[in-house]
């Protein structure tokens, strides 16, 4: 009986360690969306009419599940704590949905890639010919666009000289800079969405192997 509770108070404070990383997991993954999404590369694109959307997709869904990861560490440290099997239950319930949510995010960033990537360069390329129609039209989304990628126009860049950036010594096609900004941002946000994911799978593990574990104390006593 004494090993039996000595195993059960090992996979509760495994339990417990394995919340605070999860709450501290949570708080990096919103962190992370809210810097892709805010700060970087992509910050200039919040203000903009056309802003890319299909991109920012995976951002919501991500910065979601980190605000939930950290709501549900608290919430399993509660359950472990007071080996309530009704909290751990709802709390392996809680895991089942970030684990759907962040395996969706992963799945999106890597088979959505391509999508993403091309809508951003149609939102280029219209602006591109809006501001080659009429010279003050476009210009203050082409800025946003080479200011963003560190680009210069597509096979000509001396057409959109003027809204290219000054320290920008070697003129850079957009089109080709586009594809390759947006694909590993795409592949950083799949890795952290499966990477999360497989984390999500342990604390569900330590969950039904505690709720289980004090299921037979009690019938045991």
């Amino acid at each position: 009986m004494g090993r039996f509770r000595g195993g059960l108070r090992c996979i509760k404070y495994l339990l417990l360690g394995f919340n605070l990383l999860f709450w501290l997991a949570g708080s990096a993954v919103i962190a992370f969306g809210l810097w892709f999404r805010f700060g970087g590369t992509m910050k200039d694109f919040s203000s903009e009419d056309k802003s890319p959307e299909y991109f920012y997709m995976g951002l919501y869904v991500l910065v979601g599940a980190g605000a939930l990861m950290m709501a549900v560490g608290f919430f399993g440290c509660c359950g472990a704590m007071r080996e309530s099997q009704c909290v751990l239950g709802s709390f392996f319930t809680c895991l089942l949905v970030i684990f759907a949510a962040e395996v969706t995010t992963g799945v999106f960033a890597f088979i959505g890639k391509g999508v993403a990537i091309r809508h951003v360069q149609t939102m280029y390329e219209e602006a591109y010919n809006d501001y080659l129609k009429d010279r003050g039209r476009g210009n203050g989304t082409l800025i946003t666009f080479h200011s963003t990628f560190q680009c210069c126009g597509k096979e000509r860049p001396e057409q959109v000289q003027p809204t290219c950036p000054k320290e920008l010594l070697v003129p850079k096609n957009c089109i080709d800079e586009i594809e390759t900004v947006i694909s590993v941002k795409l592949q950083l946000i799949g890795i952290v969405g499966i990477g999360v994911a497989a984390l999500t799978i342990l604390g569900m593990v330590f969950s039904m192997v505690l709720c289980c574990a004090i299921r037979n104390s009690r019938d045991v006593i």
